[in-house]
């Protein structure tokens, strides 16, 4: 069977889908998910679409996203009997903006495989598109070698999951429920069966209007930012300091706090009026989002009784946009035992269990549709949403091959 996987049409899939600028919220966003319907209806898998109810998604109390949508397109492409155990690939086919294109030594709305250091370069060629083209044809590999599934495999082609999951929740509450669920995030080819939480907030700051020339009648609140941002940064020291968790060890900061966006002021020669930031708050398995939330608030609140102005002035601090919860599975499940013989077999190394720091849809499907997930996928996260995007074909070919073989375990061949 795996002698029937067609590499050279990866890429050429993987160069289409790049080549589709779907950011989030924009026209393309549906365009992209078209172009996947098209795809796996070309190979072979059954396909079905529908049409999004935003209005009625927005009510679940698992909602959460940064960007206005008024329509989307849901993706769902099956291969299989289904009288066996049911498995779930999900990715997702947003991408966040290229930035600033001069910074970039390849285009990025192409795939281009660069043959001196065996890399696929463009955005989402990593995150993620690289890794839904490994599932699609994984699936086709078996289709290819004629192979009959006892159970069945559904690939979920989403939208939204960098603003938040809504294409993953719409998933999850359209489709059946399956017995297990793999996403093909970047993994660096590890086997994650848990994923830190992450929560989107904003801060703002009051400070009081003045000329420039008089700044010292005015209050900066830029000046505040840094008793702020220092209480912020203390948190997060102590918040790492005590961390257990076996799969989160390795990593110096699992729950890091990151202030990502600044804002503030209106004119050159005038103290801000105020100063808003906005940041990602790293947050621990097991733990409350209540309870996550409020230790922020507090440590907060705590840094501002030392100033004057903001014992009178407090900032603001809000709660917005994506809310990934954490979860985890047990290391044990099935599914984290199928992937982990199948990657052995195919790369002959050990397989490496670990948590993934950031957050990822792999809530919504435990969460909310009760489907024990892990995270596998090719690539390393570290190299997303920055300049020259890339993916090595070797990450992909493995990838590709340890999920069609997992699909075979998994859900088994039939008589």
């Amino acid at each position: 069977m795996l002698d029937k996987l067609d590499f050279d049409g990866l890429l050429q899939a993987l160069d289409r889908l790049v080549q589709i600028p779907s950011l989030d919220g924009s026209v393309e966003e549906r365009t992209v998910q078209e172009e996947t319907a098209v795809l796996m209806q070309s190979l072979g898998l059954k396909v079905d679409t529908w049409e999004i109810d935003f209005p009625k998604l927005a009510q679940h109390p698992d909602y959460t996203a940064e960007v206005e949508r008024d329509s989307g397109l849901g993706v769902l492409g099956s291969y299989g009997q289904g009288n066996g155990p049911s498995l779930i690939l999900n990715g997702h086919t947003d991408v966040v903006a290229a930035g600033e294109l001069g910074r970039w030594h390849f285009p990025p709305w192409r795939a281009t495989y660069n043959p001196a250091d065996g890399k696929v370069y463009g955005r989402g060629t990593l995150d993620m598109k690289g890794g839904l083209c490994c599932a699609i044809f994984a699936v086709k590999a078996i289709i290819d070698a004629g192979i009959q599934l006892k159970g069945r495999v559904t690939i979920q082609a989403v939208i939204g999951e960098e603003d938040g999951g809504a294409g993953t929740l719409a998933a999850v509450l359209q489709a059946p429920r399956a017995d297990a669920a793999i996403i093909v995030e970047p993994t660096e080819l590890t086997i994650a069966p848990a994923q830190a939480g992450a929560y989107n907030f904003r801060i703002t700051i009051p400070g009081k209007a003045a000329h420039g020339a008089m700044r010292f009648e005015g209050v900066d609140p830029l000046e505040k930012f840094l008793l702020v941002y220092q209480a912020i940064l203390d948190l997060e020291k102590v918040r790492n300091a005590d961390v257990d968790h076996p799969l989160f060890a390795s990593y110096p900061v699992p729950y890091p706090i990151c202030a990502g966006k600044i804002q503030g002021g209106v004119w050159a020669s005038t103290v801000m009026e105020t100063l808003t930031f906005e940041g990602r708050y790293g947050v621990k398995i097991g733990e409350e989002p209540a309870s996550a939330k409020k230790e922020l608030e507090e440590w907060v609140q705590t840094a501002v009784q030392s100033d004057p102005w903001l014992r009178e002035n407090p900032p603001v601090i809000e709660w917005w946009g994506a809310q990934f919860d954490p979860t985890e599975i047990p290391v044990t499940h099935e599914i984290v035992r199928e992937t982990a013989a199948s990657f052995q077999e195919i790369s002959g190394k050990e397989p490496q269990l670990q948590g993934m720091p950031y957050g990822a849809d792999m809530r919504l499907l435990v969460n909310v549709g009760g489907i024990p997930t892990i995270i596998f996928g090719p690539g390393d996260v570290r190299k997303a949403h920055q300049p020259d995007e890339h993916v090595s074909l070797a990450d992909l070919k493995i990838c590709t091959q340890t999920l069609a073989l997992t699909i075979l375990r998994f859900c088994q061949v039939a008589d």
